[in-house]
């Protein structure tokens, strides 16, 4: 077996790294043909179409990141983790992008981050949905597909190079 089937993560895996991140790095390309490289909050969704979760997200409407995904609706998303050799974990998707135009879906995003992020679970306060509501005609939600996956884990080395 290769040392790249060994570190591989399976979908399974893939699936409880993504709900036990935080932050994917998110690449689009800008009109010069550099990436443009963003960090964002996310939360995974289930894909009828994918074994592993899609990932959403909001941000501003007049963000760079969302002229360029107009352009090209495509992402180069990451996530990883890991302070030394061992320990590194990590998945590089490229990604099919949806936008969330509908403003009433894009709050739905927005307090589902919101919660996410502060930890909360249950129904969400009012006072958080007011909020929500306030920002969400700012923003644009966004749903990124995986179209191909690369992953490892380098804990499965049990320290061995």
């Amino acid at each position: 077996m290769s040392r790249r089937d060994q570190i591989r993560m399976s979908d399974d895996e893939i699936r409880a790294y993504f709900a036990e991140q935080r932050v994917i790095d998110v690449a689009t390309m800008n009109p010069n043909g550099r990436p443009h490289l963003a960090p964002l909050w996310y939360f995974p969704r289930e894909s009828d179409t994918r074994d592993v979760p899609a990932l959403v997200t909001w941000t501003y409407r007049k963000s760079q990141k969302i002229a360029n995904l107009q352009r090209l609706p495509q992402a180069t998303v990451l996530i990883e983790s890991g302070d030394t050799y061992e320990r590194l974990r990590g998945v590089s998707m490229e990604c099919d992008v949806a936008f969330v135009e509908d403003t009433g879906e894009t709050a739905e995003i927005g307090t589902a981050l919101a919660m996410r992020y502060a930890g909360m679970e249950g129904d969400p306060p009012d006072e958080l949905k007011a909020g929500i509501a306030h920002q969400a005609p700012k923003r644009v939600g966004l749903v990124f597909t995986p179209t191909k996956i690369v992953s490892w884990d380098h804990t499965k080395l049990g320290g061995a190079y």
